[in-house]
């Protein structure tokens, strides 16, 4: 977070409060400094629904507001333990870090060995102060959690690190055949047929809407799921949008 966007929250907690504002220079942690305004917050009075509203005035995602107060209700007002992290995750708790993926790794009050943003380099592997290359890949970020808190155990007393996935790069589907804009795509969780077809602009005036399908492998076998343009987007046989998967193929002919 900038010194710019700080003040900002000062400012308007300044006026929210009428009174002095949490000193949230005092945490070079970004992923800290909601908890910061959250726990002075509550030492002066205010409920949770009027802490949500002022923190999401100045930007800060719902979820992560939510997991703040949660945070500092579990923790007492003291440091949070080292399985709780305070920003939200949008990946499933087995999702495995990938070679392209962004990473957001702090480590509490060690300003100096949070790495704001890494990117997992081809050898799976990220760089972080004092315990220099570190393997990631093929972790879920709780393992890699683990793994750095070990390595800087050596040098940090009682290190609290979380590991944030900032961006899914290694994860891809592939869309082929009559759509505007062939080729692979960033996976997102949740991303469903059609909103992969949306995101390669739609399809052509070619399209056999009705003959589109899915191909997966899975434990080495190829599986081929029909999907009708038509009857999904007249509302019928609505099953036929599945969520996608890492490494899915969506074919459309022509």
């Amino acid at each position: 977070m900038t010194t710019r966007f700080r003040r900002r929250i000062a400012a308007v907690l300044f006026v929210a409060m009428g009174s002095a504002v949490p000193c949230l220079a005092q945490a070079a942690d970004p992923l800290q400094e909601l908890l910061l305004y959250v726990r002075d917050a509550k030492r002066r009075g205010l409920a949770d629904a009027r802490i949500r509203q002022q923190a999401q005035t100045v930007g800060w995602p719902a979820a992560a507001i939510d997991a703040a107060i949660a945070r500092d209700g579990n923790s007492g007002g003291t440091r949070p333990p080292a399985s709780d992290n305070l920003a939200s995750r949008s990946v499933p708790d087995d999702y495995l870090i990938g070679a392209g993926d962004s990473l957001q790794i702090s480590v509490w009050k060690e300003p100096d060995v949070t790495v704001p943003s890494v990117v997992v380099r081809p050898d799976g592997k990220v760089t972080i102060p004092l315990i220099k290359e570190v393997a990631v890949a093929g972790l879920t970020p709780r393992q890699a959690e683990d793994v750095i808190t070990k390595g800087l155990a050596k040098f940090i007393t009682d290190p609290n690190v979380t590991v944030v996935l900032a961006a899914i790069n290694s994860k891809r589907v592939y869309v082929i055949g009559a759509v505007k804009k062939e080729g692979t795509l960033a996976y997102n969780y949740g991303m469903t047929v059609m909103q992969a077809l949306s995101e390669a602009g739609g399809l052509t005036d070619y399209a056999r809407r009705r003959k589109i399908y899915v191909l997966r492998s899975e434990n080495g076998r190829e599986y081929r799921m029909d999907f009708n343009y038509e009857e999904v987007v007249r509302g019928e046989r609505t099953d036929q949008n599945i969520v996608l998967l890492p490494g899915d193929t969506v074919v459309i002919p022509h």
